[in-house]
This record gives C-alpha cells, sequence and structure tokens, in this order.
C-alpha cells in the first residue's frame, strides 16, 4: 500500500512522512477517527514508507524488495493484528485468518467490520485480539529484523483488544525495542485501555466528506452517480459502509425494503406482520442492524425537508424518491425529532449488545404512535 493508493487525507500523508523523514517517528502511534476514513491504509502505507529502500517524493518506492514483500502482506518485519474469532475454543491469532485478510483488503483500503465478518464465516460474533496474538507477535519481536530496517506492528481496531493481550503489550509499548513501532488505528480511542491510550502518540483522521465517498464510490462500483451521492449523505463518512452498500448483496435496496416494510406495517397497525419483520431484521447481525437504524434516520431527514417543500436539498435515489412522495407528508415537525430520536436509540442499543429482535419489535410498535402525529 502506498500513500498514493489513499484517496484524500493529503495533510496527513505529509506529516507521516515527515514523522519518518526527520527522525521523529515515535514507536506507538495511534491513528484514530470514525470507521470508513482510511485509517488502516494510512497505516499499512506508513509501514511501507518506513521499510522501503528508496523512499522519495512523499511516498515508498513500490518497487524495492521491501515494497514488493509488502503489496503481498508478506514481509518478514512487519506483524499484523487484527481482530478475529475463536475456532473450536482453541487459541487462535491474527495468522490463523491471514489468507482471509489479504482478500478483505484486496477488495478495497476502506476497512469495514461488517464485511470482515462475513470473511470470518459469522456475522454475529464479537471478533476481538486475544492474548495469544499478543503472545505470538512479542515472540516475533524479539528476533533480529530479517529484511527490513525496523520491525513494525500493525495493528487494526486497537479497540478490540482484550485486556490480557492489552496488558501483555503495554510493558513493550513502555520501553519498545530501539528498532520497533506500533502503528495502531483505532474507531473507538476510549475503549482502548488507558495505559495504552496514553503512551501513544495520537492522530486524528476525518472522516471524508459527502463528495469524497460519493466519488469513492463511483471509482469503486458500477453504481450511477446520483446513487453514488445518495448513498454518501447516509454513512456520515464512511467509504467502507459506502461501498459496501453500493456493492454487497443490493445492501441499499434491501435497507429501502426494510423501511418500506416497517413504516406501512406500523401505518396500517399490523403488529403481527410488524412481529415478523422483527425476527427478519434481528437475525441480520449487528452490524447490519446499526446500518439500518442510521438509514432509517436519513430517510426520515430526506422526508422531512420533502414534506416541508425543500426538495432541490434532497438527496435520494430514485427508488426512495418514488416511495418518499406518498410517505413524506406523514414526518412533520410533531414527530420528526422523537422518530429520529427513537432510529438513534435503536442503533445505540444494538451496539450496546440489547437483543436485536426486541430492539425491532419495540421501535416497529413505537412507530404506530408517532406516525399518527
Amino acid at each position: 500500500m502506498r500513500f498514493c493508493d489513499i484517496p484524500g487525507h493529503d495533510n496527513i500523508k505529509r506529516r507521516l512522512c515527515e514523522l519518518v523523514d526527520n527522525g521523529h517517528m515515535p514507536h506507538a502511534l495511534l491513528l484514530e477517527g470514525k470507521e470508513g476514513s482510511s485509517k488502516f491504509a494510512l497505516a499499512m502505507a506508513l509501514a511501507q514508507y518506513i521499510q522501503c529502500n528508496d523512499r522519495h517524493d512523499g511516498d515508498s518506492c513500490g518497487h524495492c524488495q521491501n515494497c514488493r514483500q509488502m503489496e503481498m502482506l508478506g514481509h518478514y518485519d512487519v506483524y499484523y493484528m487484527y481482530p478475529v474469532v475463536k475456532k473450536n475454543s482453541k487459541p487462535t491469532t491474527s495468522a490463523y485468518f491471514a489468507k482471509e485478510f489479504a482478500e478483505f483488503m484486496a477488495e478495497n483500503p476502506f476497512m469495514g467490520l461488517e464485511r470482515w465478518q462475513k470473511f470470518l464465516k459469522d456475522v454475529n460474533a464479537q471478533p476481538a485480539i486475544f492474548v495469544e496474538d499478543a503472545n505470538e507477535v512479542l515472540g516475533k519481536l524479539g528476533t533480529t529484523a530479517r529484511s527490513g530496517r525496523n520491525k513494525v506492528v500493525v495493528m487494526w481496531m486497537a479497540e478490540r483488544m482484550r485486556e490480557e493481550a492489552a496488558n501483555k503489550l503495554l510493558k513493550i509499548i513502555e520501553e519498545p525495542y530501539a528498532d520497533t513501532f506500533f502503528i495502531l488505528t483505532t474507531n473507538n480511542p476510549r475503549a482502548i485501555l488507558p495505559t495504552i491510550y496514553s503512551r501513544c502518540q495520537r492522530i486524528a483522521v476525518p472522516p471524508y466528506s459527502d463528495q469524497e465517498v460519493a466519488d469513492i464510490v463511483a471509482g469503486y462500483t458500477k453504481v450511477a452517480p446520483e446513487t453514488a451521492v445518495a448513498i454518501a449523505t447516509t454513512t456520515e463518512g464512511n467509504a467502507a459502509r459506502a461501498i459496501a452498500m453500493a456493492t454487497n448483496d443490493s445492501a441499499h435496496l434491501q435497507s429501502l425494503d426494510f423501511f418500506t416494510r416497517l413504516m406501512r406495517g406500523a401505518y396500517a397497525r399490523k403488529v403481527s406482520e410488524l412481529r415478523r419483520w422483527a425476527d427478519e431484521l434481528g437475525g441480520k447481525g449487528r452490524e447490519a442492524n446499526i446500518n439500518f437504524y442510521n438509514y432509517c434516520s436519513h430517510l426520515i431527514r430526506e422526508n422531512f425537508i420533502l414534506n416541508i417543500g425543500e426538495p432541490v436539498l434532497n438527496t435520494l435515489t430514485a427508488a426512495e424518491a418514488q416511495f418518499s412522495q406518498r410517505f413524506s407528508p406523514f414526518i412533520n415537525e410533531r414527530n420528526v425529532e422523537d422518530l429520529l430520536d427513537l432510529f438513534n436509540r435503536g442503533a445505540a442499543d444494538i451496539a450496546s449488545n440489547g437483543n436485536a429482535r426486541m430492539v425491532a419489535f419495540d421501535t416497529a410498535i413505537q412507530i404506530i404512535m408517532l406516525l399518527r402525529r
């Protein structure tokens, strides 16, 4: 991965290169920001820049032996840590899923947990970085660098380190070998063990703008430009989610279908249908449910804008606009805030390990009342 392969974030790229070029690279660097902002791609590009034998013009060369090894995720002195799931209750490390992770990264550089769970073949699991992973990396760091200038550990989603794993790594992060660097990324810095967090130099990676996301979607998929724009406005700068919505099993259309069934069932007060709807949604996995509630918030806002007579501000796809022509009159100043709050609470409850089916059914019942205001 080279910096030139990553869209945007030019200021951050320059800053990372300057840290290396000026000899100020910290032994523990944390890139923090929302999911889908290319943090891990930046971490990979930085690791390659550190190891490159011929870096110039603010990037690695891409052709030296170290760069070629990095491109294949096969560099002897670069180690990867990322969330995985236990297999048959046996100690499981990142290396166990190396093939899946290489395929996952090859799709696009915008790392989405929901997509990774599908590579793990367990959409309901809560992947984590286990203590066995920390033990394995510590063993490797105790050896001499073989082909690179330094040893580098690149960690995706540091917030998913189990406490035992974080405690294992704490000492070497506090007192690292002179030739060792940790490059960590996180979507949720508050979830990182404070003793680890306080010992990292931190760089905030902002989310992409809606236009940047739309351009990324258009570049990685075959969707129409207006669809790319509509998808971008629902994802809050998350390029990973936007690409998934555009390419992964027609996820965007599936979300619209779930939304229309929810609203029609709630308006008609068909409780039995809403129960079946909740069971179906709840069975789709935690991340898919969170994404759906975020999508609902987006459509509620868009329909409120349409209802108050500002269609020029809308960013709806053709299918969404067709449904919204008749639905938007039901979203008004008397219920729009409560509906948005309801969907925000739904996403938060799922993120806190709430029962997805119960959350979905409770949401549906409350919508019955809110649509009548």
